[in-house]
């Protein structure tokens, strides 16, 4: 196996202090052919690497940003010009047929340090509880074909014996998948995954990690299609929540009087905290159904969320009259806070400005009870957002509020800004709630900034107005005046009740 080192350095780094973090990262670095970084670091490369020698490549800062990385920096893209060195160098000096990184980049004070590999082309088999014999023609010859074949202990054990090495999956999965498939380059690989390895499965990720040229996939039906077909729903009304590594609070999100909901169980547990859920929510008469090795001949339905096996799903259909909204705006009544939250025309209005997309990244910057990033996720499942909040103890209301309301997949950074924004990934979108007045903090969100990205910020105070409009005259963008009155009893008639009027400056990348 050929192994390819990318690093990332300071000025002021040196030769050595890569290399200690290279053994760090590697028992033997005997597999080590090449060196990667970005131009202009040749010398501390060439210092590097003449030891052992280990060939030098460098690329440009805007050919490394072009390269899908697992932890970009805005730092990094400030500094460099391209959110990732270490591991986008590492990924492009290894690509042959594909490349992998094997572990998580190391770091210290002055320099970064990423290792990938060549990984091999793979077929990805479906296979259901009901094992080999369920396997269509393709998938068999996948199977003999094989020289590799990974899976879980108990796909594995689905399979009649052979002739090829079986690997079961380690736990936690994700992380040791590239090393996993590093190690087997030049093989013959076939991966098993349940059901249709293309719905919530390994197959999706694989195709992430390697690229959908060295990815072949061999379908077969899904616990959702076979749920379905058992219980008559139409499967394109029905609503899909994994359990699978996640918190099953994101059922909380769909859930609406009438809704058909399948939640893909982690376990046996998964069935009885649904049904903790749903009373919690509001719908505690909804009919809860857990379906077992569907197509197996193991399969049971029954409704006892309490006696549930391993492999499961589990089947809601919705009665309450809980349920949210769809659009921003929540009731201020749903969340949790001291005070520091956006109130709902405000927040609508942000929102809109924000303009969330599928699978687009939010800086929730002073997060305070996290609203605004809470009603981004709602958006679309693909969302993602991170809250930035300095106080511990908001910190912990931000992420008690996600939870309630569907959304326990917020990322959640205790710390002030703008140090705390170190080593985030690049977002599409930021909201400044509160720090605009501290310097560096718009500087900092400013660079981080994706092309085509938005930049609000809601000044409520002088002092923030004042920086505003000192950032309009600089950047341009659109400068908003919002004031909102609320109808409220003064004596024994009703009079509007002015909230505090909020300047509203969007600006767009």
């Amino acid at each position: 196996m050929r192994l390819t080192v990318g690093f990332g350095a300071r000025p002021d780094a040196t030769a050595d202090e890569v290399l200690a973090l290279l053994g760090e990262s590697l028992s033997t670095l005997d597999a080590v052919t090449t060196v990667s970084t970005v131009d202009g670091r040749e010398e501390l490369a060439s210092a590097v690497a003449q030891v052992h020698g280990w060939r030098v490549v460098t690329f440009p800062a805007a050919e490394l940003a072009q390269v899908e990385v697992p932890s970009p920096s805005a730092r990094v893209a400030s500094a460099v010009g391209t959110p990732s060195v270490a591991e986008a160098a590492a990924l492009l000096a290894a690509r042959g047929p594909a490349a992998v990184l094997l572990h998580a980049k190391r770091s210290s004070a002055r320099a970064t340090v990423a290792v990938a590999a060549p990984a091999p082309d793979v077929t990805v088999v479906g296979i259901g509880a009901d094992g080999y014999d369920g396997l269509t023609a393709a998938g068999r010859d996948a199977l003999a074909a094989a020289e590799v074949v990974l899976g879980s202990a108990r796909q594995l054990g689905l399979l009649p014996a052979g002739g090829q090495r079986r690997v079961a999956w380690p736990s936690p999965l994700v992380p040791a998948l590239p090393g996993l498939l590093a190690a087997h380059h030049g093989r013959r690989v076939c991966v098993l995954a349940s059901g249709d390895p293309m719905y919530h499965g390994i197959g999706s990720t694989l195709v992430r990690l390697l690229g959908r040229r060295h990815v072949t996939v061999v379908s077969h039906p899904s616990s959702v299609a076979l749920a379905c077909a058992r219980l008559g729903w139409a499967l394109d009304d029905v609503a899909v929540v994994s359990a699978v590594g996640r918190s099953t609070d994101r059922i909380r999100a769909v859930l609406h009087d009438g809704r058909r909901v399948l939640v893909l169980s982690a376990g046996r547990d998964t069935p009885l905290a649904v049904a903790r859920i749903l009373e919690d929510a509001g719908f505690a008469d909804s009919e809860v159904t857990v379906l077992e090795a569907l197509g197996g001949p193991d399969e049971r339905i029954h409704h006892d969320v309490a006696a549930a096996g391993p492999l499961n799903i589990v089947a809601v259909a919705c009665r309450g009259a809980g349920g949210l909204p769809l659009v921003p705006g929540l009731d201020d009544a749903r969340y949790t806070s001291d005070g520091q939250l956006t109130k709902r025309e405000i927040r609508a209005v942000t929102l809109a400005a924000l303009g969330p997309r599928p699978g687009e990244l939010l800086w929730d910057v002073g997060a305070g009870s996290g609203s605004i990033a809470v009603e981004w996720l709602r958006a679309h499942p693909s969302c993602r957002a991170v809250a930035i909040e300095r106080d511990p103890v908001r910190a912990g209301r931000v992420a008690a509020n996600a939870d309630r309301l569907g959304v326990p997949q917020l990322s959640i950074v205790e710390g002030a800004a703008p140090a705390a924004l170190d080593g985030l990934p690049a977002p599409d979108a930021v909201f400044i709630g509160g720090g605009v007045t501290v310097p560096g903090v718009f500087e900092r969100c400013w660079a981080a900034l994706r092309p085509g990205g938005r930049l609000v910020v809601n000044a409520v105070t002088v002092e923030s107005e004042r920086r505003v409009f000192e950032l309009h005259e600089t950047h341009g963008g659109e400068l908003t005046r919002i004031a909102v009155n609320r109808a409220a009893p003064v004596g024994g008639f009703l009079g509007w009740r002015p909230m505090l009027p909020v300047t509203q400056w969007v600006v767009w990348r």
